[in-house]
């Protein structure tokens, strides 16, 4: 039943494979809520994990934890994987890595301000196009004059300074407003409070890291938790894409592999669309089309087809569909489309079966030999290998402890970025501003000095104070500082232009 160069899903008329070969290709598993949707996702990880091919996925509900420890000898998963024909049905744990954005149920997984880039971090803060046009200026300013953004300190102290340089700054790069500024100020403020501040950050997550295999050869299991995360809708969908678009950046092309690379999955994939703007859609897509060729399968979980732009939809070739409920007009017309978007089976009407369908049943087609998609099956999921249901909160510790990248990202890193670079601008501007007031005052001294009557010989009055064309040579630069400051800026643009930034604005690395 089991194959080494596919993952089993179940059976219908016949079992049902997903082709590890045709696994980067992209799916989505869909379904109304309590249909099965979570245990089909587990199941599919399982078997990539079997296969040697490390997964990464988000743990919404708590119950994905149970993929770390053995499954349980319960008489329905016996009695499923008997009357499926499951004969190689065993219970196994399965290698597996915790994460969190907040650091309480797994490693704490950060990125940089400056990695991000400003189009994400612009949908995080919810921003106008006019203030977006800001923060694209702050990032370009950045970039150009080698300031690292790593946390929100960073941000915030370059706006400020973006505010203090307002008028030199609109005439390079555009208007730049205090109203701008001071509501993206505000935007983080917001941020902080719903515990971005912990993401944001280094040390910052390495993609090596959740693209690990055990000793034995398995694909180890990266799950986020994503309970508490998911309060924050925004915030859980723009880290997913980031992470996304750092898998495309970072990871060479492969072409077609025999099996993937990484398997990625998004669940609750309708936060990711909802209100993004037409721009981000695109990027999102195009982003999709390509990480295929990088070797990553990218897996959209949700409720509905519908949930997904017809752009995206048009490339997720293996699809598991659990029941869908038709009580209105408009879910009846979902019914309809998600019927259609699958390879007809002339022994069922589809659009009546997706209404039907149990609780651990499934339409699946997956592609089969040159892409093409396999008629439609109805079929009955395989039960889970591993646990059936969270795991407790002494299991999870024991894991973490015993986890490969223990240790490497508990202990946060402040190295020198644009707020310590910031502030010492400052600082040296305040002390010319105070040698320039130590000038004048002389100048002023020496002027009411020579003002003063003479006695004495040749006693006619001299007016001995600075003209105006010493007073503007005491103050203007000298040949050394204005070829230290010519020197700094060079370096500055430099290394401004060395920096590149991908299709979603995340950084390119090594270049």
């Amino acid at each position: 039943m089991l194959k080494d160069d596919a993952v089993y899903l179940g059976t219908s008329t016949k079992p049902e494979y997903l082709k590890l070969k045709y696994a980067n290709r992209h799916g989505l598993i869909t379904g109304a809520t309590g249909t099965g949707k979570t245990v089909s996702l587990q199941i599919m990880a399982e078997g990539f994990s079997r296969a040697g091919v490390p997964v990464f996925c988000a743990d919404v509900k708590g119950d994905l934890s149970g993929i770390a420890v053995k499954g349980d000898e319960k008489d329905f998963l016996l009695e499923r994987a008997q009357n499926i024909g499951f004969e190689d049905y065993e219970f196994n744990a399965f290698p597996t890595i915790f994460w969190d954005l907040f650091g309480k149920q797994g490693h704490a997984i950060r990125t940089t301000i400056s990695d991000m880039g400003p189009l994400l971090f612009s949908r995080l803060l919810d921003l106008n196009a006019t203030q977006e046009g800001v923060l694209n200026i702050a990032f370009k300013i950045a970039d150009d004059e080698g300031l690292l953004l790593l946390d929100l300190k960073d941000l915030r102290s370059l706006l400020i300074e973006i505010g203090n340089r307002s008028k030199e700054i609109s005439q390079l790069y555009g208007n730049v407003s205090r109203a701008s500024i001071g509501a993206i100020q505000r935007g983080l403020l917001v941020l902080e409070q719903q515990g971005a501040k912990n993401f944001f950050g280094e040390r910052a997550l390495d993609i090596a890291d959740i693209m690990r295999v055990d000793n034995q050869g398995r694909g180890i299991v990266s799950v986020l938790a994503a309970d508490e995360l998911m309060q924050y809708p925004k915030l859980y969908s723009t880290f997913l894409l980031w992470l996304l678009s750092e898998l495309f950046e970072e990871l060479p092309e492969v072409g077609n592999p025999d099996k993937p690379k990484l398997v990625f999955f998004f669940d609750e994939a309708h936060l990711l669309f909802d209100e993004a703007p037409k721009i981000l859609r695109q990027k999102v897509e195009q982003v999709v089309k390509l990480v295929r060729s990088k070797g990553v399968g990218v897996y959209f979980v949700t409720q509905n087809p519908v949930d997904i732009p017809d752009e995206v939809l048009a490339q997720l070739g293996n699809r598991v569909q659990h029941a869908l409920r038709a009580y209105t007009p408009k879910e009846a017309k979902a019914v309809r489309v998600a019927a259609e978007t699958f390879r007809p089976n002339p022994a069922f009407d589809t659009e009546e079966v997706i209404k039907q369908l149990g609780v651990g049943e499934a339409l699946v087609s997956t592609l089969e030999k040159k892409g093409v998609p396999s008629i439609v099956g109805q079929t009955m999921m395989r039960p889970p290998s591993s646990r059936l249901g969270p795991i407790t909160k002494s299991e999870r510790q024991k894991i973490i402890n015993a986890s490969p990248v223990a240790d490497l990202y508990e202990k946060r890193i402040d190295r020198v970025s644009a707020f310590e670079t910031l502030e010492k601008r400052v600082e040296k501007r305040r002390l010319e501003e105070e040698r320039q007031r130590e000038r004048e005052d002389f100048e002023r001294e020496e002027y009411g000095r020579m003002r003063r009557p003479r006695t004495g010989y040749n006693d006619d009055y001299r007016d001995d104070r600075p003209t105006k064309s010493s007073r503007r040579r005491s103050s203007r630069q000298s040949t050394t500082e204005t070829a230290m400051k010519t020197l700094a800026r060079t370096v500055a643009r430099n290394l401004g232009n060395r920096l590149v930034r991908g299709i979603l604005g995340s950084l390119k690395r090594g270049l």
